[in-house]
């Protein structure tokens, strides 16, 4: 094959980052419940993640984002919150998390906090205090209480959908049996949404904010960061079934994006501001497009917001370009870095959804009878490939437990084992994201793959997850494993995250280069190998010989 020629487009980032650590920041999450359990109760605690920071500072990340620990009954695992200022007993104590974080702060590693303000639980006290007082009280006015429409107000307010599936509205049973007013539940019955036009749920949550940023928390990342405000007079509302479950609409939709919420975080950012260390605040907001998700950061406002379109897009080479082009202008534009994440607690994992033969069923997650089963060893190989796309992109990136053993969904899980609230609501049309959620091994040989000391795991683990353990590729460096820690040395050496991408251009349709601080970073996104153009050979996501790239395969090059 010949030598290609490189030529070099027009830089897509115009502005050069900051110094503060959240602008490049490698994050690791941590799903708590399914990362490490040491108490043999077959739930992760937040010592297992004490337990295992030294593995994870020589992975070479540079924070690790929790998601919920707090007190909870679990209804969503987590995400239900009924105490914000304690943690759950199944994860452990405050002095747990003390000792998590001083330990983790000794390795320079920053712990964000997940917090979740759109909902709490329904055993929140102050739930509990306006289920008991009356239409109109102040106890009631700290939630989304309204009366129904038809006979007796026997319909609900207006017609809007929860996010699980079914009725976004539920209705009360007044201390004399009688039938009550409705509260609003974006999520399940058992998550009320908070009123946030009241200043007293604004000042609670200041209060929150100052109670972990004390404890020397570095940030928080924001559940449902678009849905807080919602449009006056709640109006109906029936969403394109195409759009997704989270905001995905292009039309404005009276729950998701209103306006008022950049206010909220325009008060938390100076209360961040407060605090030595640049503190960050990352939003989670699913919204149509990336101009209108760059709103939530500009310089008042929220530091990060995750990139879903990114996450979203086909493994296609020209709209991998488009989607980076297109963040690489509209976040700089706003003094923001991009972020970039492939996998999280919500969505198929990438090694399988990079694989899948239909489209994906976004929010609804796969089983053993969805249409388009993922092809494994194309999953895994474009999944690699991926990341180390991913981690040679300007900006910071998000990793998501267990894909740096190339961890797949685990589809084949028994309908008695599932616990996501979207099968129950859906009657079992929707299988939900008990897939991704496995507990992580750990350990081949180990019960419960070194989960858990007693081989008890909240969910089944599927016997794969043997040759998948942390201590089979640990000195195999072809692993998984292998290449993770190899794309963060190098991503950390050359300063990548801080860099400014060009676009080559005329190495085919099929194919997406670019260079980066002296870097040159080739993926082959066909089906056919591709010529290697000369250059000392970094990295790559897989073999690479005879001087091409082969098909659904990465390559960093430094030229000689």
């Amino acid at each position: 094959m010949s030598t290609p020629e490189l030529t070099v487009a027009a830089p897509a980032q115009d502005e050069t980052p900051g110094s503060e650590w959240w602008r490049t920041a490698v994050i690791y999450q941590i799903y708590p419940r399914s990362f490490a359990d040491t108490n043999g109760d077959g739930i992760g605690d937040l010592a297992g993640v004490t337990a295992h920071l030294d593995d994870l500072q020589e992975l070479g990340v540079d924070a690790i984002w929790l998601s919920p620990f707090q007190r909870s009954p679990q209804k969503d695992a987590g995400y239900d919150v009924s105490d914000y200022c304690d943690v759950d007993p199944l994860f452990g104590t405050l002095a747990d998390f003390d000792a998590m974080l001083a330990a983790s702060h000794a390795r320079g590693i920053r712990i964000i906090v997940d917090l979740v303000p759109n909902h709490s639980s329904d055993q929140h006290v102050w739930f509990q205090e306006a289920l008991a007082a009356a239409p109109g009280s102040r106890e009631r006015a700290r939630y989304m209480f309204r009366d129904g429409t038809g006979i007796d107000g026997d319909l609900p307010p207006n017609n809007w959908e929860s996010v699980f599936g079914g009725p976004a509205w539920t209705r009360t049973t007044d201390p004399d049996g009688r039938p009550g007013q409705w509260y609003l539940h974006l999520f399940d019955t058992s998550q009320p949404d908070f009123d946030w036009s009241n200043e007293e749920v604004r000042e609670e949550f200041r209060r929150v904010l100052r109670f972990w940023l004390d404890r020397g928390a570095d940030g928080f990342r924001v559940d449902v960061a678009h849905g807080l405000v919602k449009e006056a007079g709640l109006p109906d509302y029936t969403p394109d079934p195409d759009a997704g479950s989270m905001g995905g609409d292009e039309a404005s939709v009276p729950y998701w994006g209103q306006p008022g919420v950049h206010e909220i975080y325009r008060d938390w950012h100076e209360v961040l501001a407060e605090y030595d260390g640049d503190r960050a605040l990352c939003a989670e907001a699913w919204l149509p497009t990336i101009a209108k998700t760059s709103l939530w950061v500009r310089p008042d406002e929220m530091h990060q917001a995750f990139n879903f379109e990114y996450l979203e897009t086909d493994w296609d080479a020209a709209a991998l370009r488009a989607v980076v082009t297109e963040s690489l202008r509209a976040y700089p534009a706003v003094g923001a870095p991009s972020t970039w994440v492939l996998s999280n607690h919500d969505v198929v994992r990438h090694a399988s959804r990079l694989a899948l033969t239909a489209e994906n069923p976004q929010g609804s997650g796969i089983g053993p009878k969805s249409e388009g089963q993922p092809i494994p060893e194309v999953g895994l190989r474009r999944a690699r490939a991926a990341t180390s796309v991913m981690l040679a992109l300007p900006g910071s990136a998000y990793l998501y437990q267990g894909e740096e053993l190339g961890l797949p969904e685990v589809i084949d899980l028994p309908d008695e084992a599932r616990q996501d609230p979207t099968w129950f609501r859906t009657k079992g049309e929707r299988y939900g994201r008990d897939g991704c959620r496995v507990p992580i091994p750990w350990a081949a040989e180990a019960p419960a793959y070194g989960f858990s000391p007693d081989g008890e795991s909240w969910l089944p683990q599927p016997a794969e997850w043997a040759t998948l353990a942390r201590d089979v590729q640990q000195d195999r460096p072809d692993s998984t494993l292998s290449l993770y820690r190899d794309l963060l040395a190098e991503r950390r050496a050359r300063s990548l995250g801080s860099g400014k991408l060009a676009w080559i251009d005329d190495l085919g349709p099929e194919v997406l280069a670019f260079t980066n601080s002296g870097v040159t970073v080739i993926a082959n996104l066909g089906e056919a190998a591709v010529p290697l153009p000369e250059g000392r050979v970094i990295l790559s996501s897989g073999p690479v010989d005879a001087g091409s790239i082969p098909a659904d395969t990465t390559v960093w090059l430094e030229q000689s």
